[in-house]
């Protein structure tokens, strides 16, 4: 009998290790997840820069010329602004996980990446604005 209560006592530590093991993949598939997203996120943020690039470039010669402007400064600032979202929205959620069996990333290096991504936008609306009827550079964009 003593044996069977050691056999029992022994299959519910390894049931404890299993479970346990399985929440610390889990939380390190999160954590992937939540780079993935990020990465996801910071795509969108170029698509829109893209886009009102894009924008302005093809209906440059457009009348009134600010309003390809506006369309394009709209399409960029939402650029930045999903860009610095998607930092913020990635930093909260691993600052809640911890790793076991992979590396996180760096929240420091996703801040960086994401302020550089959205003061770009900033200074893209800037130069279209500035630069608009040959104001600073002669030629409009």
């Amino acid at each position: 009998m003593a044996e069977k209560k050691d056999n029992s006592t022994d299959l519910a530590e390894k049931r404890t290790d299993w479970a346990e093991n399985r929440t610390d993949w889990a939380e390190d598939r999160t954590v992937q997840a939540t780079e993935r997203t990020y990465a996801g996120w910071l795509r969108t943020a170029f698509a829109a820069i893209g886009i009102g690039l894009g924008f302005r470039a093809v209906f440059g010669e457009f009348e009134p010329p600010w309003l390809a402007q506006g369309i394009a400064t709209i399409f960029i600032i939402i650029g930045g602004v999903v860009s610095w979202s998607a930092q913020r929205n990635a930093c909260a959620s691993l600052s809640r996980l911890q790793t076991h069996a992979v590396d996180a990333p760096r929240a420091l290096h996703m801040r960086w990446l994401s302020y550089t991504v959205s003061s770009g936008a900033v200074l893209l609306v800037v130069a279209l604005w500035l630069l608009r009827d040959g104001g600073l550079g002669g030629k409009p964009l």
